[in-house]
């Protein structure tokens, strides 16, 4: 049996790994890989032109849209009464309103405010029932007078209605006489644009 001797050809598999051979890094560029708004995003100039188109058809919008009042009307008379030792004058107002929309406009508030060179003053209209106390009460007022106009009278698509409402206000029939203006208001259920007639 041939011994092993310490010159023997017989080599020992090494524990160190075997070198790579060196090669050349792989570029790797952060800003690439995930691009920029110059690489992503389109041109600033049709960027532009679109905002703009959208602001333009934003407003066309808009304007279409536009709540309106198609209801007109016109304050056709004026009979004050003074109220004997009180320095208030009460005042009937008659009134013409032309519904122009398609759909139904319905009375929900009735004002009137009044403006002298000093002042401006504001009332609500009397209901119904006391507009007929107050023509008993003051003959004068019903001399030109229509209708009570009362609150949820409903005027159809196209139709017309004349009412008469009382307001009175804490001056004197010659102040009011010499006033700036009167602006009546009525303001319908479901639309947000009152009626405004002034004289």
């Amino acid at each position: 049996m041939p011994e092993d001797t310490p010159n023997s050809t017989h080599t020992q598999p090494s524990s160190e790994p075997s070198a790579i051979s060196p090669q050349a890094p792989i570029p790797f560029n952060i800003g690439e890989e995930f691009g920029t708004a110059r690489k992503n995003l389109p041109p600033a100039k049709i960027v532009l032109i679109c905002v703009g188109a959208l602001a333009v058809i934003a407003t066309v919008v808009a304007l279409v849209q536009k709540p309106r009042q198609t209801a007109t009307g016109s304050i056709d008379n004026i009979v004050t009464v003074d109220l004997p030792g009180q320095n208030q004058v009460m005042v009937a107002i008659g009134l013409s309103i032309h519904n122009g929309d398609k759909n139904r406009f319905v009375v929900q508030q009735i004002k009137a405010d009044f403006e002298d060179s000093t002042k401006s003053y504001s009332d609500e209209a009397a209901s119904a029932v006391d507009v007929e106390r107050y023509f008993e009460a003051f003959p004068a007022l019903k001399e030109h007078a229509f209708d009570p106009l009362k609150r949820e009278t409903r005027i159809e698509p196209g139709g017309d209605v004349k009412g008469t409402i009382i307001v009175s206000f804490p001056v004197a029939a010659d102040a009011f006489a010499s006033r700036k203006s009167l602006t009546v208001t009525i303001s319908p259920a479901e639309q947000p644009i009152p009626l405004v007639l002034t004289k």
